[in-house]
């Protein structure tokens, strides 16, 4: 399998997703939402060929890895951080799509709270100049 041909596969699964856009984190293709990643290819080498690093929360993370450890896993590298490895043979387009889905609303809601936290924090400095 081509590197960049679970990319291909998930880029097309998100395609009719609002605001996705194709931008690159670490030097490899990702898939963003409101300019943050939310899957792409993992570059640390402790991550397995053909896989796909999605951002989850990480007690979802958890429950995935519990529920179907032969699909999703966690390298060690990857522990402390809000994201999910997925063995790009093992799971279905269905199941790839629901997982995409669930980055995509994590992390997009994300970056809408920072987004109300630097407009709020822009107010409030606006009004002390005052």
């Amino acid at each position: 399998m081509k590197k960049d041909a679970g990319f291909d596969r998930a880029r097309k699964l998100t395609a009719t997703l609002p605001d996705v856009e194709v931008g690159v984190a670490w030097g490899t293709p990702a898939l963003k939402v409101k300019g943050k990643m939310f899957a792409g290819i993992p570059t640390n080498r402790a991550a397995e060929p053909n896989s796909l690093i999605v951002c989850v929360d990480v007690a979802q993370r958890d429950e995935l890895i519990a529920a179907e450890p032969g699909t999703y896993y966690v390298a060690k590298h990857y522990e402390n951080y809000a994201c999910v490895l997925v063995r790009l043979q093992k799971i279905r387009d269905d199941a790839l799509r629901d997982l995409l889905l669930m980055a995509w609303k994590f992390v997009g809601s994300q970056a809408k709270v920072r987004k109300t936290r630097t407009q709020r924090a822009q107010r409030q400095q606006r009004a002390q100049r005052r």
